[in-house]
């Protein structure tokens, strides 16, 4: 399946999104990370789109992705991508295990990069026993195999409330499989040209539920004590980083707890994982929480997961991420001026205002050269009217 929705590329001279440094606020400078080169340190993280057709981008989201690259982020991370078809939270969700998919996934790209210099990621994983469920707006609920659903896998056959199904325990050969379609989706995200990628070890999917003691109570050397529930990350990550580029960056995303009392993978379980990961070949961390039990009480406030961040941070030395109810800049440049974080992701914000980027810059006193097409918002173009202030984010 191809689209021609890709428009003419303008010249990079006259399309980049350029900070003047004269005025540098911590948002808008520069990151590296191996030879990933960022303009800036605004990242707009995986969010679910259920748009997809047997796992292929389709002209949504050559629209979604477009217009977030005409913005200029400093990385645009594609949402949750399933490494094979079971692997997927919906039959409506992207995933990168045939060649129809990755080539709708080269041509996405091409698109993204003919609107700005945003690098593009994806976030690649295994839904494991919270997958087969029907979109968000229609509740999200389980879908069994009449209705388009299918048989999950788990750790072990631990459902995960009363509405899922009770998923297939894998055995070591499902297992291998798995690691097997990381490697295969991972390089077929190098051939599609992906700048970086980003493993889904988060929010209670496959790979979360082997890390936490809720939903992996094996008794072989994948399950009980950390070192054993973190065998399979590990190992996903050490073949992963064979497939990868070794010039080009590896990130996770994980939740660092589970937001409960009882036993679980906790922070301190968490700094440790992080400080392996690191060692096994991650080069930052995307530090996200819960997901895993569907009765925790996480408190939902601005920043929420900041803390959170600012410890995976210091004990594992990596890259690191903030995310969650991030809204405005005043609060990302603080993060980042606390050393808090090493970039700050603001999902919703950019839902709700694409040009996020932009009105950024002007509250924190930064110049930013927009899109030539988009020229006549810049101050100059409209100085004498009332509305040159845009809304407060």
């Amino acid at each position: 399946m191809h689209f021609n929705l890709a428009p003419r590329p303008v010249p990079a001279s006259s399309s980049r999104l350029v900070p003047d440094c004269r005025n540098m606020a911590r948002l808008f400078s520069p990151l590296t990370i191996r030879n990933l080169q960022l303009e800036n340190r605004i990242v707009v993280p995986p969010m679910c789109q259920y748009s997809a057709v047997d796992g292929v981008p389709q002209p949504w989201h050559f629209q979604h992705y477009g217009s977030l690259a005409a913005s200029g982020p400093g990385l645009i991370v594609i949402e949750a991508t399933g490494v094979t078809p079971e692997g997927r939270i919906s039959p409506y969700c992207l995933g990168l295990w045939s060649d129809e998919q990755e080539a709708a996934f080269k041509q996405l790209i091409a698109n993204m990069k003919s609107f700005g210099n945003s690098k593009v990621s994806v976030q690649l994983g295994h839904a494991g026993r919270k997958a087969s469920t029907s979109q968000l707006w229609t509740g999200q609920k389980p879908l069994d195999h009449e209705h388009g659903g299918w048989t999950t896998l788990a750790p072990s056959a631990i459902a995960f409330n009363a509405e899922h199904q009770v998923p297939q325990e894998l055995d070591l050969e499902g297992i291998d499989r798995i690691k097997q379609a990381f490697v295969d989706s991972v390089r077929r995200a190098e051939r599609a040209g992906f700048d970086t990628i980003e493993l889904h070890f988060a929010h209670g999917y496959l790979i979360h539920e082997f890390l936490s003691p809720i939903s992996n109570k094996r008794t072989d050397r994948y399950g009980g004590s950390l070192e054993n529930r973190m065998r399979l990350p590990l190992e996903v990550i050490v073949a992963v980083r064979a497939a990868w580029p070794e010039e080009k960056s590896l990130g996770i995303r994980f939740s660092a707890t589970e937001w409960t009392e009882e036993e679980s993978f906790n922070l301190e379980e968490a700094k440790v994982f992080a400080t392996e990961a690191k060692r096994a070949g991650v080069d930052y961390i995307c530090v996200s929480s819960g997901g895993n039990l569907s009765t925790a009480k996480i408190p939902l406030e601005p920043c929420f997961q900041v803390p959170l961040a600012q410890a995976i941070k210091q004990a594992s030395g990596a890259f690191v991420r903030a995310v969650g109810l991030i809204i405005t800049p005043e609060q990302a440049e603080q993060i980042l001026e606390e050393e808090k974080a090493d970039m700050v992701a603001i999902g919703r914000g950019f839902l709700n205002d694409p040009r996020w980027v932009w009105h950024a810059a002007k509250i924190l006193g930064v110049t930013i050269q927009h899109s030539p097409q988009y020229v006549t918002v810049q101050p100059n173009f409209w100085r004498a009217l009332k509305f040159e202030q845009p809304p407060k984010i």
